[in-house]
């Protein structure tokens, strides 16, 4: 079901529909900054691997509270770590100043196709983690971007928190398909 969504602009109201989708079916790719120029352009930290991509999508989703807004990028730019990008659905500057904050999703069918060894990150919430012999160690929960590697934040049974570099050395096995992660602790974590 649609449901029309308002958006007050200093020229009147500009009308948007709702996606029929969930969130659990969408992959977050970046965070409006803020309007850039007069044109209703605007400045999006991407949050992907992939920048660029961002060129060959035809549909990027808005979240505004509870609600997802499909919008169609028309001209996108780079201007270093961020992307300028401009929608149809906008025409000005005061019609992109209330979206200060909010963010940008796709469809599975739009995320960067993962290599060996890679995973999206919404995929690797909530799987279970086993140690070698299969004992529970507890649930990965969040994981955390560094830059050198990824790191993974894992709810141990006990309530603890683990913090868990994702290297070779400690992630042994993933099973998306399965619900379950297999990992080394090393001595000291």
């Amino acid at each position: 079901m649609k449901k029309e969504y308002m958006m007050k602009t200093e020229n009147g109201k500009l009308q948007l529909e709702t996606a029929d989708i969930s969130k659990e079916e969408l992959f977050r790719i970046g965070v409006i900054v803020q309007p850039h120029g007069v044109r209703g352009e605007v400045k999006v930290l991407p949050m992907t691997d992939d920048p660029g991509r961002i060129k060959k999508l035809k549909e990027i989703y808005l979240q505004d509270g509870n609600h997802f807004y499909p919008l169609h990028p028309e001209g996108v730019k780079f201007q270093k770590q961020f992307i300028i990008v401009k929608f149809t659905e906008f025409a000005s500057m005061n019609d992109v100043e209330r979206l200060r904050k909010l963010e940008l999703f796709v469809t599975r069918k739009d995320t960067v196709k993962c290599q060996k060894d890679e995973y999206l990150i919404p995929d690797l919430i909530g799987l279970k983690v086993v140690d070698e012999e299969g004992n529970s160690v507890g649930e990965l929960r969040d994981v955390l971007q560094t830059g050198a590697n990824d790191v993974y934040l894992i709810q141990r049974d006990n309530g603890e928190e683990l913090l868990l570099p994702a290297i070779k050395q400690c992630i042994l096995d993933v099973s998306i398909s399965k619900g379950q992660m297999k990992v080394h602790v090393l001595e000291g974590l």
